[in-house]
């Protein structure tokens, strides 16, 4: 090959390999990289964690990568096939799912289980974003309604699963959606009240374990050996910690077993414990970052499916934050939602992935004329 076929081959690849968004890249690779410190300490005495989980970024970053050489318009034409196939897997999980620790989350495909619920956090955002983009112009309250249906069809199917961490992110996600597609605020105060008046019928069909989660986050020490030993360990140790923390690898409540979940959902104690209020407020301040990014690209989007698209995405990041920082910290009752970019885990950081894939294409897209 001569050298002009190589510069010619470069050149028609660079495209490919230039999607990345500079700013939101540095903001995850600092997570990224301070996730795998906290996670070499969690995972004292578990082998295989951090070679799993540099296997998982891989992973991850190929996923971003892919979609975000998806433009916005292809995205369009797929949201309806995937919410409807997102919709399918989940009522084939209440049919047919495999149950593992008491709860039917689950599918066998081949040799996997596949946890459909991980899609509709991306799924439904894309379905209700592109349902606006139909009908933007004409939107009336029929139209929120039925947004509002497709919001809570696959919500009730995964908190039947029962699954409430993964449904309280979806409805964050979705109603997200419906907010920025127009909905007044008269009418978000009517919901608000709504929900507040329906909080008794919504209190007796929760499962006995939610009700048992909220009871204790209202007095652990009530049950300080049973339900309550995950909140009380976890807020021993962030509050241990102190201004400065005990130092990297010296956290006691992690490395003698204390905190349960060491490393996925509650790997936001043994980072407390271990770098204290000062690396917490760094970590608020990488999550701020990629939040005021993200906002930055819906405010540039090249039009109004995009910009709810990247505003709801947002609001996963968020939401994935702030419910995991509460619950570890004893102001959230204890639901199963990683930190994101933070926790051991595969599936939700190939979702994280693919959700900031989605920002960089938007970004990327951002001067096309609006259609």
């Amino acid at each position: 090959m001569s050298i002009n076929e190589r510069r010619s081959l470069a050149r028609r690849l660079r495209p490919y390999f230039a999607v990345f968004d500079i700013p939101l890249m540095l903001i995850l690779i600092m997570l990224l990289t301070t996730s795998l410190f906290t996670l070499m300490s969690a995972s004292m005495g578990i082998p295989g964690k951090i070679e799993d989980q540099i296997r998982n970024i891989c992973m991850s970053f190929f996923v971003m990568w892919v979609v975000a050489n998806v433009s916005p318009q292809t995205m369009m034409r797929i949201a309806l096939p995937a919410y409807v196939v997102t919709v399918m897997l989940l009522v084939a999980v209440a049919l047919f799912g495999v149950i593992k620790l008491g709860a039917r989350r689950w599918l066998h495909i081949g040799v996997i289980d596949i946890q459909p619920s991980e899609f509709a956090k991306i799924a439904v955002p894309l379905m209700l974003a592109w349902f606006f983009q139909q009908h933007q112009g004409q939107l009336r309250w029929h139209a929120y309604a039925i947004a509002a249906v497709l919001l809570l069809v696959p919500t009730v199917l995964i908190m039947r699963q029962p699954d409430l961490g993964t449904a309280m992110l979806v409805i964050a996600a979705g109603f997200c959606v419906i907010f920025l597609g127009g909905l007044s605020w008269k009418a978000l105060a009517a919901l608000v009240l709504m929900g507040a008046a329906s909080m008794p019928v919504a209190w007796s069909m929760l499962h006995d374990y939610q009700r048992e989660r909220v009871l204790t986050l209202i007095d652990p020490t009530s049950d300080p050996l049973g339900k309550g030993f995950h909140i009380i360990q976890s807020t021993i140790a962030v509050g241990s910690g102190g201004m400065f923390g005990k130092g990297w690898k010296e956290g006691t409540q992690a490395h003698l077993e204390f905190i349960p979940e060491r490393t996925t959902d509650f790997i936001f104690a043994v980072y407390s414990e271990e770098f204290g209020l000062a690396g917490n407020l760094f970590l608020m301040f990488l999550y701020l970052l990629l939040i005021g990014r993200g906002l930055m690209i819906a405010g540039g989007a090249p039009n109004f499916f995009t910009r709810l698209l990247a505003g709801a995405i947002t609001m996963i990041f968020f939401t994935y934050a702030f419910v995991n920082m509460g619950m570890v910290s004893g102001i959230l009752p204890v639901v199963g939602v990683p930190l994101p970019f933070m926790s051991y885990g595969g599936t939700a950081l190939l979702t994280l992935g693919l959700a900031s894939g989605i920002l960089m294409s938007i970004q990327r897209h951002r001067k096309l004329v609006q259609t």
